[in-house]
């Protein structure tokens, strides 16, 4: 019996001309790739509406933080509240993600400046308050945290205004984010007072918020979402890259199935026993290979990879009266203030131009410019962690130098909104309210009350002439010529 293909079908469609090829492909084929697009956006939509209708169900807080005075704390205290803030990461199913809309809460931490009066805050889930507060008072236990309303309501809602202008944009790691940026421990050096001998970065930052006049406020908000530990495997493989080392890449299952059979024909009859491979292994590098970039590379992706980690973004929005508005200082100013973490040879943060920054180029650049400014400002309002670019991952080191409360040896920041002085309970000696309502002294009667009364009771015995005999005579202990 003989097989018959026919091809005419095949040599007709190959013998058309490229555009009525392209047109006969996609009248006959193009609907998968169009029902592929329609099938994910729906799953987006989707996942988009029940995760709102989730979060609804949830209230979120804003906490003002207020830290003592003098403080002498450095990054490493904040640090250490980042580690505690990991307890917040959870594990999401299946069920929960797709059918109940659950997701991983994120919070924010945030500086922001009022007409020049500073202030640190943080927007948390309600659920976690407590995590947050235990996080503060564990590395500064005179802190005071009090629930504040929602500064971005004090302006308008929606650009452009009559009044006021906005100008916003995100800021993003301009290398791999394996790479960590400068951190608060290269700001250190062995020169000068040991009060002195850390160079805190926030004092640039400090000083262009109360440079702010009336009318002029400065937002800062770093995102921050606990994850798991996945993204150190991206890291490593990072690593293996630089010293030249090829994954293992897993074989497919049709390749599994041909690997099984000729390892059952082995056992049978041994037909590539007498066959060496001619394949040489390429040498792999060592520390002993690398040159100096490729070893401070690897020893800051080791050094990244330390530490606890965390997705984050950064968000900037100056919102200003218009005759008093001067997006020149801010805009220079923060991007001043990046600019101090910047690694050259390792990573470095600049400004996201291409999506979030508010500023349009070329066709319609007033809609789009007006549509930018709604968007990052909404964004902010909302603490979104999905909206603008993607996050970027940051360990606790890096969070922590670049929100960070200010030691007070390095940065005379005035306008800081700072605890009224450290605060302590009572002593355990005095005596409660209860046990004075009655006319009763009998808590005279002991320790050092009674002590102090029989002295006085002492004193009142003596009569006058005796204390001016006593007076009069010189001491016994005073020595004889």
């Amino acid at each position: 019996m003989d097989i018959v293909i026919n091809t005419a079908g095949i040599d007709k469609f190959l013998s058309l001309p490229p555009d009525l090829m392209f047109w006969a492909f996609f009248a006959n084929f193009g609907w998968i790739v169009i029902g592929i697009f329609f099938i994910y956006g729906t799953l987006q939509v989707y996942l988009l509406w029940i995760r709102e209708k989730w979060a609804a169900t949830h209230k979120n807080v804003l906490l003002a933080i207020d830290i003592p005075k003098a403080n002498e704390q450095s990054p490493k205290a904040v640090e250490n509240m980042f580690t505690y803030l990991a307890g917040a990461h959870g594990s999401i199913n299946f069920f929960e993600k797709w059918f109940e809309g659950k997701f991983q809460k994120s919070f924010s931490y945030e500086i922001v400046s009022l007409e020049g009066y500073t202030q640190f805050l943080i927007w948390t889930p309600a659920e976690y308050k407590n995590l947050i507060e235990s996080s503060v008072y564990s590395q500064y236990p005179d802190a005071e945290i009090s629930v504040v309303d929602d500064y971005t309501d004090t302006v308008p809602q929606h650009y452009p205004d009559e009044e006021y202008d906005v100008w916003g944009t995100e800021f993003m790691q301009a290398g791999s984010w394996v790479y960590p940026i400068k951190t608060y421990k290269e700001f250190e050096h062995q020169m000068g007072p040991s009060e002195t001998q850390f160079k805190d970065p926030m004092a640039a930052l400090m000083d262009l918020c109360g440079s702010l006049r009336q009318g002029e406020q400065l937002w800062i908000q770093f995102i921050v979402i606990p994850i798991g530990f996945d993204w150190v495997k991206e890291a490593e493989k990072e690593i293996d890259k630089i010293l030249g080392r090829k994954a293992k890449a897993k074989p497919s299952l049709a390749m599994q199935g041909v690997e099984a059979l000729g390892n059952a024909s082995e056992i049978l009859y041994s037909i590539w026993g007498d066959v060496e491979s001619s394949k040489k292994e390429e040498k792999q590098k060592t520390m002993m290979d690398l040159n100096p970039l490729e070893k401070r590379r690897i020893e800051g992706v080791h050094e990244k990879l330390s530490k606890l980690s965390f997705e984050a973004k950064i968000r900037v929005v100056y919102v200003a009266k218009k005759d008093v508005m001067n997006k020149a200082k801010v805009a220079n100013g923060m991007v001043g203030y990046m600019k101090q973490f910047a690694s050259l040879d390792l990573n470095n943060l600049k400004p996201d131009i291409k999506k979030t920054f508010t500023k349009t180029v070329y066709f319609r650049q007033v809609p789009r410019l007006n549509l930018k400014k709604n968007k990052i400002f909404h964004a902010y309002t909302a603490r979104s962690d999905g909206r603008g670019i993607s996050p970027g991952i940051f360990n606790i080191e890096e969070l922590a130098t670049l929100w960070h409360f200010p030691v007070e040896a390095n940065v005379k920041a005035s306008l800081v909104q700072k605890a009224p002085g450290r605060k302590a309970d009572a002593p355990s000696s005095l005596p409660l309210a209860s046990e004075l309502t009655t006319a009763d002294d009998s808590f005279l009667k002991t320790g050092i009350f009674l002590e102090n009364r029989e002295q006085s009771n002492t004193y009142s015995e003596k009569s006058p002439s005796s204390l001016e005999e006593d007076s009069s005579a010189p001491p016994d202990n005073l020595p004889f010529v």
